[in-house]
């Protein structure tokens, strides 16, 4: 709670983002980001409308304030529609419209087929792949990396009794800590195939255009370049891993060697310097 309200308080740019939000979805979002209640916020459904807002309305701020346009941009998993709407792929109002169908049939799903994640601590990821590939084969139920975050910080995700299986083995591998997600529905992973299917649809119907700057996709860690390239991404998103280590170790590859976040916090830089410590990381706030 409260995130962004710094923003809608010093940045017109920022403010017209959250105010074109509340109309456009008919709910007050604005005042759920800065004042709660948090159990309404965090349902899927209105979370992830909420944090595409945020990332706009700071990217707008950003761009008010004169910064330099990247030269790529990324984002993890919800956050790649955030990167989509900033290289002038979609529309704020049609991204608006897609996270908020996504996060109602990502609930819906998770209602029809209940899951539940796990974060993994100091393990190989290749151990990890192997983990829940033998736990598939022993149950015959799924569960598999859904976020491959930075070297030794992993997330898998799955059927509630394959991932209780797989966090049992990870321990008794030598996984350094794991950690269940107060999370239930498990994204990234088979259980949402149902979500993905109707949300193929709202992708299809939806007007995309060729991004005016790369963007790094969460399933290839490769540069979407055509609005092909983009409907493909997003159908396979939902039940696909994010693959964040390899997307960083590209741009790394590309040259980039600075790295700004645009949104409500500091967690993707602190995986970046996990990935790659030479990096120089700043988190974008309004100058005084």
């Amino acid at each position: 709670m409260g995130m962004g309200q710094d923003f809608y308080q010093r940045s017109p740019e920022a403010r017209a983002v959250f105010d074109q939000a509340d109309a456009q979805l008919g709910l007050a979002l604005s005042a759920l980001c800065f004042a709660g209640p948090e159990e309404t916020l965090t349902d899927t459904s209105n979370q992830q409308p909420a944090l595409f807002v945020v990332s706009m309305a700071v990217w707008q701020a950003m761009k008010a304030q004169g910064e330099p346009a990247p030269a790529f941009v990324a984002g993890h998993s919800l956050g790649e529609f955030s990167a989509l709407a900033a290289a002038g792929a979609l529309s704020f109002a049609d991204g608006l419209r897609l996270v908020r169908r996504r996060g109602e049939l990502m609930k819906a799903a998770g209602e029809r087929e209940p899951g539940a994640m796990a974060a993994i601590l100091g393990m190989d990821t290749a151990v990890i792949r192997q983990l829940c590939a033998q736990v598939r084969d022993e149950t015959g139920r799924a569960v598999q990396i859904a976020n491959d975050n930075c070297p030794g910080q992993i997330v898998i995700s799955g059927d509630k009794a394959a991932l209780a299986r797989a966090m049992a083995l990870a321990q008794t591998a030598g996984a350094r800590k794991v950690v269940k997600l107060p999370i239930s529905i498990a994204a990234h992973s088979p259980l949402m195939a149902s979500a993905a299917a109707e949300f193929a649809q709202a992708v299809d119907t939806a007007p995309l255009q060729a991004p005016q700057m790369p963007v790094i996709g969460n399933v290839s860690a490769r540069p979407l370049t055509t609005a092909d390239d983009i409907r493909a991404e997003l159908k396979a998103q939902l039940t696909a891993p994010v693959a964040w280590t390899d997307s960083i170790n590209f741009l790394v590859e590309q040259g980039v060697d600075t790295f700004i976040e645009v949104g409500a916090g500091n967690v993707l830089l602190g995986l970046v310097k996990r990935i790659n410590r030479k990096t120089k990381r700043i988190k974008f706030e309004i100058a005084e």
